[in-house]
């Protein structure tokens, strides 16, 4: 017979066992939760906790700082001649071989001149014009008539250009509203309130509407395109700064939620075409035969796996060297080292190893791993896009490089205070890093969109026509 005691003994000594793998798994959670960093996270290195991995440094090269042996020189450019205000000729009057005079026109032995370009900038001081409405009495009855200022005058006291500038200076480059008063001052000599200065950006927001319908249309349309989101306060409450992007277009849109709404609202209910994204659950209603997960992320995560120890270190640290070889085979690509149909033949091998890497940790001993490799597992087809479809690329790197001027901007600003503030944001964003792709100027094409607006034209198109 079983000694009751020893039977009592038994099943608390496995509850005691149960408890200690249940303490032993909220540790290594914990554990990892503390070796957060920017290796292994979405968390940028200014919030690096104190025992963070140093960044890893180069080392220092023995080379001479500058150009080196042999690179090739970058030349000051030369404005055209269009662009020149004024030009000095200096004509030599002796020559240095006989102390002969020289004639003062060229002849048509002489070779051409070397030129050589100083810029410098005029003092700026805004155009003022003055409107006065002058009264005259008349003769006959003795009333006075006063010329009337025009209504359309009276509406605008700060021009198109000088409206475009000081919203560029906000829009573009962060500057806070009581900067851009005094930007207006001290350079322009043109002193406007800070009220006014709100009331231009609400104004160049309602110009740029047209074309930021016109750049989320072509976002949608696109065949290959980028999005993630970051966060924004309105009015000190947490919303989402949400971009799309292709490689000559981007859009934004700030929406109070980080869900699958607020990217029906980005791109439209149905996602056309492939969308490269990272594994945010926003992103699961798109098909996987349409996604591309980012890679870059997967990096992390796989370093993730790593630091947290436990049984399914050879996991991390196999999905890591799995990660470096596809970037490797990417590159020769891009190179144009090989082919499309070589890189699917590099990629062969890294696929099937991929998937008995994340099968090992859906079955090993950490659940936490086990969830993250069983999800990548139901995500398998949007993980290999990029080696099969033309334009994918394996990281979400171009859209999270165009949303890092947003993120500066909420770093200073601490959001906006008012929905039509959010609308100047996501249009003047919208707008600036478009142009900035295709590498057009920027104040050039806002000052064209205001001037369009108060005269009651179309606004003008964002994007290249043909």
């Amino acid at each position: 017979m079983t000694c009751p005691g020893c039977l009592e003994r038994d099943e608390r000594i496995a509850a005691l066992e149960r408890r200690v793998a249940e303490l032993e798994a909220l540790v290594r959670d914990l554990t990892a939760r503390l070796n957060t960093n920017a290796s292994n996270s979405g968390t940028p290195p200014s919030r690096n906790p104190l025992n963070a991995p140093k960044p890893v440094t180069k080392k220092k090269s023995k080379r001479k700082p500058g150009g080196q042996p042999g690179h090739p020189p970058y030349l000051k450019q030369l404005l055209p001649p269009q662009r020149v205000n004024r030009t000095v000729p200096l004509v030599p009057k002796r020559c240095d071989h006989c102390d002969a005079p020289l004639p003062p026109s060229p002849q048509a032995a002489d070779p051409g001149p070397t030129r050589f370009q100083t810029i410098e900038l005029p003092p700026v001081v805004a155009h003022v014009t003055e409107y006065q409405g002058h009264a005259r009495t008349c003769p006959c009855c003795g009333k006075v008539t006063r010329a009337v200022i025009p209504p359309d005058i009276r509406a605008h006291g700060v021009g198109p250009r000088l409206t475009a500038a000081l919203s560029y200076f906000s829009g573009c480059h962060g500057i806070s509203k009581r900067g851009v008063e005094e930007i207006a001052a001290c350079v322009f000599d043109a002193p406007v309130s800070l009220g006014t200065v709100a009331n231009l950006e609400h104004e160049v927001a309602e110009a740029l509407a047209p074309a930021h319908r016109e750049a989320q249309q072509a976002v949608q349309g696109a065949p290959v395109k980028h999005a993630d989101e970051t966060s924004w306060k309105l009015a000190g409450k947490l919303c989402w700064l949400w971009a799309a992007a292709t490689a000559q277009v981007v859009a934004f849109v700030i929406h109070p939620k980080r869900s699958a709404a607020a990217l029906a609202t980005l791109l439209g209910t149905t996602v056309q075409g492939i969308l490269c994204s990272d594994r945010w659950h926003a992103y699961n209603g798109v098909p996987r035969g349409q996604r591309q997960v980012c890679w870059a992320h997967l990096k992390r995560d796989f370093q993730k796996v790593v630091d947290r120890g436990g049984p399914s270190v050879a996991v991390g640290r196999g999905g890591r060297k799995l990660v470096k070889k596809v970037f490797a085979a990417w590159h020769l690509f891009v190179g144009g080292q090989v082919t499309r149909e070589e890189l699917k033949e590099l990629m062969a091998p890294l696929i099937r190893r991929m998937d008995r890497v994340l099968i090992e940790g859906w079955f090993g001993d950490d659940p936490t791993v086990a969830t993250f490799c069983e999800n990548l597992l139901h995500l398998d087809g949007a993980l290999w896009t990029f080696v099969s479809e033309e334009g994918g690329e394996p990281t979400n790197n171009h859209v999270e490089r165009l949303l890092r001027r947003a993120v500066l901007w909420r770093k200073r600003s601490f959001g906006s205070w008012s929905g039509a503030g959010c609308r100047f944001v996501e249009r003047i964003l919208t707008v600036v890093q478009t142009r900035r792709l295709q590498e057009k100027n920027v104040l050039d094409y806002l000052h064209d969109a205001v001037l369009a607006h108060r005269s009651g034209q179309d606004c003008p198109k964002l994007l290249p026509t043909g």
